[in-house]
């Protein structure tokens, strides 16, 4: 089992990897070595992943998800397997992470008190006196 969150866990044989050629750099072995990796987690199908974490998980995902509901990430950053399939895992446990916080309550809008607005009022009568104490006219020295 993979820790997601205190409350969440995946199964390691909810995941499947898939290896295939990365483009960029890798020398001599660019065209030889497959060390792309392409992460699969069928999300809406994970019995682990409860109904409010699937529903945000597929705005998060966007493009990422299928239709199907299989989650598919590809990395390809770094020049071996090993180190793809960790960037992988990682970027798809920050996913899920991210589904399972839940938003934030919508703000309330709030009107100004009766005493706020005074003050306000005030302020602006007081700089507007301040302002006026400096004036003149060019020339009136």
């Amino acid at each position: 089992m993979i820790r997601v969150t205190g409350r969440i866990s995946i199964g390691e044989d909810e995941l499947t990897e898939d290896f295939l050629r990365a483009s960029g750099p890798g020398g001599q072995n660019v065209n030889k070595l497959e060390t792309a990796v392409q992460l699969r987690f069928a999300a809406m199908a994970s019995p682990n992943l409860p109904e409010a974490v699937k529903a945000r998980l597929v705005t998060l995902a966007g493009r990422r998800m299928t239709k199907d509901g299989v989650l598919v990430i590809t990395a390809q950053r770094h020049r071996t397997r090993e180190r793809n399939r960790e960037d992988a895992l990682q970027r798809l446990l920050d996913l899920l992470r991210e589904a399972a916080t839940p938003p934030p309550p919508p703000r309330r809008p709030t009107k100004p008190s009766r005493a706020a607005k005074a003050r306000r009022v005030d302020e602006k009568t007081r700089r507007g006196a301040t302002k006026r104490l400096r004036g003149g006219k060019p020339g009136d020295e």
